[in-house]
């Protein structure tokens, strides 16, 4: 599983319209309100200059099967060729969901590095409140991912952080889902080169993902930069999607559920939830200290606390170990997860954490 062709670079975003025009004459954009001022004209002068007919519907909000259906309908009415997806991750899969409802290609624009969805076939839909409703899937992945750099340069820095924090998970995903007999969302065994790529991922991101941190933060486009956003937006995509998913995703279910944590970005959760796994599989020592340094040095979170999750109450932690019990990703694996394995590792996640941050260290 993989895009048709991905794309990234400075002047990335100028190229929407020589792609669109490889897939059809009249196009929809489905692009995040917010994106709109800042870069609708220069989409619309590349989509210009390819001779496409286009309508641009603007999107905010939640996306809900609702919404999806609204801009569907609207859709529908302009016979569009292929759907373009402009924005965040609330954005893009709005486009999907409706790529997937009329059946045609989608074009994947991201202005943020905060997932790997950009280039994935999921679609995640939520309720009015973002809790999870149904993830969907395309057909195919995305016909181009074009991902401009020095748009993601100008994104605050927390996005990056945080698509890099969904992409450290892979590895240790991929890899335990290979050694435990799991499958992938698509229920196919794990590929052997979705391990190697999932692997080169956590190589790229522990390399450069500190340097990359400061270039964000100076909004500057460095190779450092580059590399991280490829680890997080390609690489990690390619992992996942032919390596599975497991315990760090299914603990991302417990957190939306509690108080502060809930609020955090996706792959913000997916860091914490990695911990859980890692210590949970019993890891060797030098392996957990070193994601923790990782976590540590690009601001990622190592407690709930964290999260936003202040002093949990006993309730609060259940909330979340049954919901990653309960997991459709725990499911996939052959080895039982019990509850109550799941409970005695977050609490020894959080006893960890905690003796750390009062010594002011993570150990090396």
């Amino acid at each position: 599983m993989a895009a048709g062709q991905y794309v990234q670079g400075p002047g990335a975003l100028d190229l929407v319209g020589e792609k669109v025009a490889a897939l059809g004459r009249r196009a929809v954009v489905v692009c995040d309100r917010d994106i709109i001022p800042l870069f609708g004209e220069r989409i619309n002068r590349s989509i210009d200059r390819a001779g496409i007919a286009v309508e641009t519907y603007p999107f905010a909000g939640e996306n809900t099967l609702s919404a999806i259906e609204q801009l569907t309908t609207k859709a529908k009415q302009h016979s569009p060729n292929v759907v373009v997806g402009v924005g965040g991750g609330r954005a893009l899969d709005a486009g999907k969901g409706v790529a997937h409802r009329l059946r045609l290609p989608f074009v994947s624009v991201p202005t943020i590095a905060s997932t790997d969805a950009p280039a994935a076939r999921g679609i995640g839909i939520y309720d009015e409140e973002h809790r999870p409703v149904v993830v969907e899937q395309l057909e195919h992945n995305p016909a181009y991912v074009l991902v401009d750099t020095e748009i993601i340069a100008k994104a605050p820095p927390r996005f990056l952080r945080a698509g890099m924090g969904d992409a450290v998970a892979k590895k240790f995903e991929a890899e335990g889902c290979w050694r435990g007999g799991g499958l992938t969302k698509h229920r196919a065994r794990p590929l052997r080169s979705a391990v190697l790529i999932a692997n080169d991922c956590y190589d790229m991101l522990r390399n450069h993902g500190p340097a990359a941190m400061r270039a964000v933060e100076s909004k500057q486009v460095t190779d450092d930069l580059e590399y991280a956003v490829e680890a997080a937006l390609l690489l990690s995509c390619l992992a996942f999607e032919n390596g599975g998913l497991w315990t760090a995703h299914s603990v991302v279910r417990g957190l939306l559920l509690v108080r502060g944590a809930k609020d955090a970005l996706h792959g913000e959760q997916a860091a914490y939830g990695t911990l859980v796994q890692v210590t949970l599989e019993q890891r060797p020592e030098p392996e957990i200290a070193g994601l923790r340094t990782f976590l540590r040095d690009v601001g990622l979170p190592l407690r709930l606390a964290d999260l936003g999750l202040s002093d949990p109450s006993d309730d609060e932690i259940e909330a979340i170990v049954q919901a990653t019990a309960s997991s459709p990703y725990i499911a996939v694996q052959a080895k039982e997860i019990t509850a109550d394995r799941v409970r005695r590792t977050i609490r020894e996640v959080e006893r960890r954490s905690a003796a750390e941050h009062r010594a002011g260290t993570v150990a090396r």
